[in-house]
């Protein structure tokens, strides 16, 4: 892989991931929006998902 995309997802893509499954909780706890309810707990698979793919795709010492 190239070291552009391993900065980018260290430094953009991981974090989207993480605001992703935030927003997916925010979501289902939230009482007023039946949609965003039902698909809350989806919204948290992706991030989930989309988290661990990018948190194992790390940039090595030199290019940190």
């Amino acid at each position: 892989m190239s070291p552009g995309f391993k900065r980018l997802s260290a430094n953009v893509l991981e974090p989207i991931s993480q605001w992703t499954m935030v927003a997916g909780i925010i979501a289902t706890v939230q009482p007023w929006n039946l949609f965003l309810h039902r698909y809350g707990i989806t919204v948290i698979l992706i991030g989930l998902v989309g988290f661990l793919v990018f948190s194992h795709i790390k940039p090595g010492p030199e290019e940190e």
